[in-house]
């Protein structure tokens, strides 16, 4: 794993969704969670998107797992609609395969034991038995799509926990990072007063825990 990338996941993506909001970033994948909370991913964005399908024979959509690279994290665009899946088994059997990073879905997946199973991070909307086939297309790969309110280009940074999904443009991973880093430090710092017994509002006052996520005003 690219180092960037395991240092914002080993900050956790509350301490990154804190840091987005101090540099003003929209980023918190809202609604989208893990079927299992233990899953975590971290890598960079493989981004497809998909929707109802207009054609008799939409093609085979999932195609594109061929081409997704170790470590990137598929991201699936089916503007959160829960009817029809664009994930199941197969897809999931090879992106373990290929060692990718997980996948992220505005939508829902299927064969969610299969990921369970595996220990293949999902995060989605919700999982279903109801097949894409016939019913979603593909019309974009590598462009920008989005999780919601959250857009996501090519090679931005996804992170996920057990709280969900945060988004970091690539253009501004480092700066994320740097701050998340000053969030984590002054939150320590309040862990280990109280540990020894002092006023919660004297720790966070002694620490600027109220500034923390507050955003930079330039």
């Amino acid at each position: 794993m690219e180092k960037v990338v395991e240092d914002l996941l080993n900050l956790g993506t509350t301490t990154v969704s804190d840091a987005c909001d101090r540099l003003g970033i929209n980023a918190q994948a809202v609604g989208i969670m893990p079927l299992d909370r233990n899953f975590k991913l971290g890598g960079r964005a493989f981004t497809v998107k998909t929707i109802p399908s207009k054609n008799v024979n939409p093609g085979n959509v999932g195609d594109y797992i061929d081409e997704v690279k170790e470590g990137q994290v598929v991201v699936l665009d089916n503007e959160g609609k829960p009817n029809a899946t664009v994930w199941g088994d197969i897809l999931t059997i090879m992106s373990h395969r290929n060692k990718l990073a997980g996948t992220v879905i505005h939508g829902v997946c299927r064969d969610a034991s299969r990921s369970l199973e595996l220990g293949y991070p999902i995060f989605s909307r919700g999982n279903t038995m109801r097949t894409g086939k016939d019913r979603v297309e593909c019309v974009a790969i590598n462009e920008q799509c989005s999780l919601g309110d959250v857009h996501v280009s090519p090679n931005d940074v996804l992170v996920g926990d057990a709280d969900g999904i945060v988004v970091i443009p690539s253009d501004r991973v480092d700066e994320v990072l740097k701050i998340g880093k000053q969030i984590e430090a002054a939150e320590d710092n309040i862990r280990a007063e109280i540990a020894k017994g002092s006023r919660l509002d004297e720790a966070r006052e002694k620490f600027k825990y109220h500034a923390l996520q507050t955003r930079d005003e330039k």
